[in-house]
């Protein structure tokens, strides 16, 4: 059978973060991918300049036009910047019996915010309890926690263990905003964390790093994959992903990951 993705998330007319890297990764991965689009950015890789939500009733019908069509294998979540919109994707998840992974995109690698503060709260209500897996970077788990962004692993599995207690079936705390030489990820699922490490990549085409990561999390789960085993191979996948992607030439500003490197190289030009 085709193993199947759908992303729920924010276009970047840049093409490096949101419904664009979704695709991309799912693809690359061996996936089927099918959108569902929550909002338009005018942004680059410079920043984003615009942003337009799209309503609550085109994002609730084009959840039934995809649930209601194709058999869905996983469900990843990226931007959501309002409550009404929150609300809408969390009674389609429940409509069609999905759990999902949530990407709770709140800052941009620019800077830019791009989830109003008014959503945090439903957020955490209503997608939280749905979320097979969570995975925050250390900003936004500050944010949703209500707490100082960690700074050592202890502080990273006290905010992990408040995710879970408000209905996340598991979380990944993603270490790439820490200091070190190390980026390190751990997953909290079930009473033994797993430390994920890979060596710190130096360069400037990291735009969509998350998103990337989480859609190849739902990736492994359209592949049925079981969880953990679907986390490692998108953190191996990310990580090869920045490597390779350190001479693309896209922009000014931050570039993107090289997504499909297994396939084409990135041209050197030094």
């Amino acid at each position: 059978m085709t193993g199947i993705a759908v992303t729920i998330a924010g276009s970047d007319s840049g093409g490096g973060a949101g419904i664009q890297a979704d695709l991309k990764t799912f693809s690359a991965l061996g996936v089927y991918g099918a959108s569902v689009v929550t909002a338009i950015t005018a942004q680059n890789t410079r920043g984003v300049t615009a942003v337009e939500d799209i309503s609550p009733a085109v994002v609730t019908a084009q959840i039934d036009a995809v649930f209601s069509d194709l058999a869905v294998g996983a469900v990843k979540i990226g931007m959501v910047s309002r409550h009404e919109t929150i609300a809408a994707i969390a009674s389609g998840l429940k409509r069609y019996g999905h759990m999902a992974i949530i990407d709770p995109v709140m800052v941009a690698t620019s800077g830019d915010i791009l989830l109003r503060p008014d959503a945090i709260a439903t957020l955490k209500e209503e997608l939280l309890p749905l979320a097979l897996i969570v995975t925050p970077n250390l900003p936004e788990a500050a944010l949703m926690t209500g707490r100082g962004v960690a700074e050592n692993e202890i502080e990273m599995a006290r905010q992990a263990e408040m995710l879970l207690k408000l209905g996340a079936a598991a979380v990944l705390m993603k270490g790439g905003h820490a200091n070190g030489d190390e980026a390190a990820d751990i997953l909290f699922e079930g009473s033994s964390p797993l430390r994920l490490s890979r060596p710190r990549v130096e360069t400037k085409n990291d735009h969509g790093t998350g998103c990337t990561l989480s859609a190849a999390i739902a990736a492994g789960l359209a592949h049925r994959l079981p969880l953990e085993e679907s986390v490692i191979a998108a953190k191996t996948y990310l990580h090869e992903a920045l490597v390779a992607g350190a001479n693309l030439k896209i922009g000014q500003g931050r570039g993107a990951v090289h997504h499909f490197h297994q396939w084409w190289a990135a041209p050197n030009d030094d």
